[in-house]
């Protein structure tokens, strides 16, 4: 028999999850991000459920060249764009729209040989100083791209830093409007936090990523409270073995939890090498038999211990779910210092994952 342990994925929910993001953005068109093999998801076994998006937004040009290998004909942006002048053959090839934030970029597009124009994202630095040109220079790069006979259309492009937090969106907003407010071009500036909190910068593209896989972008579960986002994964496992342990004995590496009175530990088959967060403190919840608890001591590679006070019936077998529709992975994430982001994509090859549509 296989270990325990298993994901499922609800392509229904996906689904779900971008008609919510429908409602938020009214005539906006959708770019659903599938960066990171779709977020920890995997990117082959999730996109039909997304398949009433507008278009895919990754980063990798295997995942694009995947997406069109396995049907999609309709848009798909490269979110860093391409990293060497060579990478445009494919581009072409397979009719990518590509990010474009360095003028090396703009120089390569120029002199290569296309069968016809490439769609591009002038990708503007308004603050979150990774890549982009300086806002500053928007209408100058803008002109630019535009008198490439390489270039089709021109769509200008940003990234908020705080959207998701009580800084917000508006000074970079500001700063975008300022240098690029009269330039005649589609734009796309709002990510998952924007797209729920800033509806100002909705404009003709937005880019939602986390919340459609039914999380929250601050990492704080309330923020999503009512919108009716579902989680897309669960992941679930088995008590594997009991212990009971007396006033003062320890379990798990380290000795760091010791029973203060007489208690009964499960033990579950999922450790950090399933990709559960090694840092998890006891206290972090999970529920097993369908009844909330939480975890004690360290977390080791294959396994994890619960306390089973709140179940007393639990035993060998008893089902437990890590993350889920009942454990929300944000409140896990939470009590373990990271975010939502990171366990989806922490998810280990060796779990097996399935699919499932339900309502």
């Amino acid at each position: 028999m296989p270990r325990p342990i298993s994901a499922t994925l609800n392509l229904s929910a996906l689904h779900h999850n971008l008609s919510i993001v429908r409602q938020h953005t009214g005539t906006a068109k959708i770019w659903s991000v599938v960066k990171a093999n779709a977020y920890g998801h995997g990117l082959a076994r999730i996109w039909p459920g997304l398949v009433a998006t507008d278009g895919f937004a990754l980063l990798d040009l295997n995942e694009a060249i995947l997406l069109r290998e396995q049907g999609w004909k309709g848009p798909i942006l490269l979110l860093e764009g391409f990293f060497q002048p060579q990478d445009l053959v494919l581009l072409d090839h397979y009719r990518l729209t590509t990010s474009v934030h360095s003028d090396w970029q703009l120089e390569a597009i120029k002199a290569a040989r296309l069968a016809a124009p490439l769609n591009i994202y002038l990708k503007l630095n308004s603050g979150m100083n990774r890549l982009g040109f300086p806002v500053g220079q928007a209408e100058a790069v803008w002109q630019w791209a535009k008198s490439l006979s390489n270039v089709g259309e021109v769509t200008l492009m940003s990234h908020f830093a705080n959207a998701d937090n009580s800084i917000g969106a508006e000074e970079q907003f500001a700063q975008i409007q300022h240098a690029s407010g009269h330039i005649p071009a589609p734009r796309c500036f709002a990510n998952s936090a924007a797209v729920l909190r800033h509806p100002q910068t909705h404009y003709d593209w937005v880019r939602p990523g986390i919340i459609l896989y039914g999380a929250s972008p601050s990492g704080d579960i309330a923020d999503i409270a009512g919108l009716g986002l579902r989680p897309v994964m669960s992941l679930h496992s088995e008590i594997i073995a009991v212990q009971s342990l007396s006033a003062g004995q320890s379990v798990g590496y380290g000795s760091r939890y010791r029973a203060n009175s007489a208690q009964r530990i499960g033990v579950v088959a999922c450790g950090y090498a399933d990709g559960y967060p090694r840092v998890a403190p006891s206290g972090t919840p999970i529920m097993v038999d369908g009844i909330l608890t939480h975890t004690v001591g360290s977390i080791s590679m294959d396994m994890l211990t619960v306390d089973l006070t709140p179940c007393p019936h639990a035993q060998i077998g008893s089902k437990v779910e890590i993350w889920g529709e009942n454990v929300p992975i944000d409140n896990v994430a939470n009590s373990a210092g990271t975010v939502g982001y990171e366990l989806m994509c922490a998810l280990a090859a060796r779990i097996n994952v399935t699919t499932e549509r339900t309502q």
